[in-house]
């Protein structure tokens, strides 16, 4: 495949470039493991994976601080992964073991950790969007300069409560990065059949809201377009809007077949736009790595995929007392009535 010149003005250096191919492999990695498991049986419920996303949240991990916090939907075993989660407990979780980041309580859409401000994960559609914008709040009225990263997909950028936030979110000036990562599908339906203004970012303007579209599947794109939101929001203007065009390769989950498009336009989005070949090709063409270079780092991920299986097919089950640990009710003084 040929180079493709990134979209991206950002400076980076062979290091961070490495980083970003270790990274986003990281991912694609993870989430064909995570399919085969759960081809197997081991994974069960809901899976919705990643693969052909993977320069979205890397890039925008890579404009992130200490203390910046992101909120997702159920697409959320990248975003884990980007932000420093261990492999081990995410694939544990996903297996419903008690070794996983929810004890094997939570499963795919449930995972949480506050030592990497990761705060989901969640299973209902564009519910984490007003969340996220509550995460900001908390930073603005601590008077700190953290951004929350709060991403959403194009079929959650229909629903009302995210309107609702971004009035919000711009009357009160919150240090907000709306994500809307566009995969162009949604559950299962285009945007041109399912959406009449098909350019997500511009309905912020209704509220004053300040955003860009940007190509998802070029990490310089992505990490120049997440440095130029943070500054903006930590230099007090309030929100701004991402619109990432990406891809994804696989269905909306393991359960969909994904019959709405053909085979020959997922191959080339694989053949001419996958994100993790572009950078191997800026690596390999900068003379900043060897072909046996990156199969060495291809080989070090798959043994760090592989242990992470390993540990969850070895971890036990949850004991049956989990069933009554972190349950969110208070126990109120002995005779006082509710």
């Amino acid at each position: 495949m040929a180079a493709r010149k990134p979209a991206a003005k950002a400076n980076v250096s062979a290091e961070d470039l490495t980083q970003y191919y270790r990274d986003m492999l990281l991912i694609r990695r993870f989430e064909e493991k995570a399919g085969q498991l759960y081809g197997m049986g081991l994974i069960g419920g809901f899976c919705h994976l990643y693969i052909g996303q993977e320069a979205v949240v890397v890039g925008l991990e890579a404009a992130a601080k200490e203390g910046d916090k992101r909120i997702t939907s159920y697409r959320d075993h990248g975003h884990m992964l980007a932000c420093g989660m261990d492999p081990k407990g995410v694939m544990a979780e996903l297996t419903g073991r008690e070794g996983g980041y929810s004890k094997g309580k939570g499963g795919s859409m449930h995972m949480f950790s506050r030592e990497k401000h990761f705060y989901g994960g969640h299973g209902i559609v564009a519910a984490q969007v007003p969340l996220g914008a509550g995460l900001a709040f908390s930073d603005k009225y601590k008077g700190n300069d953290n951004v929350t990263f709060t991403y959403f997909g194009d079929g959650a950028a229909n629903q009302g409560q995210v309107y609702e936030t971004y009035n919000m979110a711009e009357l009160w000036d919150l240090p907000v990065v709306f994500v809307i990562e566009n995969n162009q599908y949604a559950m299962g339906t285009s945007t041109k059949r399912s959406t009449k203004s098909p350019s997500y970012w511009e309905r912020g303007a209704a509220y004053g809201i300040a955003g860009e579209e940007v190509d998802g599947m070029d990490v310089l794109a992505v990490k120049a377009a997440g440095e130029k939101a943070v500054a903006h929001c930590r230099a007090g203007k309030g929100p701004y809007i991402l619109e990432i065009k990406t891809y994804r390769y696989r269905g909306h989950s393991m359960s969909d077949p994904a019959k709405y498009r053909t085979r020959e336009e997922v191959q080339k989005m694989r053949e001419e736009r996958d994100p993790i070949e572009a950078v191997r090709q800026m690596l390999l063409t900068g003379n900043h790595a060897s072909e046996e270079d990156l199969k060495a780092i291809d080989k070090e991920i798959k043994a760090v995929v592989n242990e992470s299986a390993e540990f969850a097919k070895e971890s036990p089950e949850p004991a049956l007392e989990e069933l009554w640990t972190d349950i969110y009710a208070d126990e109120l003084p002995q005779g006082e009535a509710r």
